[in-house]
């Protein structure tokens, strides 16, 4: 009997794939409980086109995440910020603070968990730092912090 597996199962397989299993384990088993489903035409039709349709949003994320990263690269983003006594920061700058000035200052949205600090940023100059898009995409930023 071939199953279309839904979900993964440990020593089978994962998800997508399809199985030759023995009739009793995959009535049983595997479609009683809801890991599969029996590879009739109609279902395996309906799995390729969902496949497609992921296959697309994947592409359409992909470009989406390759345009943000060639407009991040171009970018130097700018943030002012009071100086103490010593020519120090009060406090350090933080993922959420830089989040939000790339949204103000150049309309970029992005998840402050998705920015990477190395080290604290206590002062003024010009530091690099990585945003993590997904899909493998790691785009630069350099960032530049102006003192008051």
């Amino acid at each position: 009997m071939k199953v279309l597996l839904i979900k993964d199962v440990k020593g089978l397989g994962k998800a997508g794939e399809l199985k030759e299993v023995k009739d009793g384990y995959g009535k049983n088993f595997l479609i009683g409980n809801g890991l599969a489903l029996h590879a009739k035409n109609d279902v395996m039709k309906k799995h390729e086109s969902e496949m497609k349709k992921q296959a697309l949003q994947d592409a359409a994320e992909l470009a989406k995440l390759k345009n943000i990263e060639i407009e991040l690269g171009k970018v130097t983003l700018r943030v002012k910020r009071k100086l103490g006594a010593n020519g120090s920061l009060f406090g350090a700058v933080t993922k959420d603070e830089i989040a939000h000035e790339l949204l103000e200052q150049h309309t970029i949205e992005i998840d402050k968990k998705t920015i990477e600090i190395s080290n604290p940023m206590k002062a003024t100059g010009i530091f690099e730092l990585t945003i993590k898009l997904g899909h493998g995409i790691h785009a630069p930023l350099k960032l530049e912090i102006i003192g008051e």
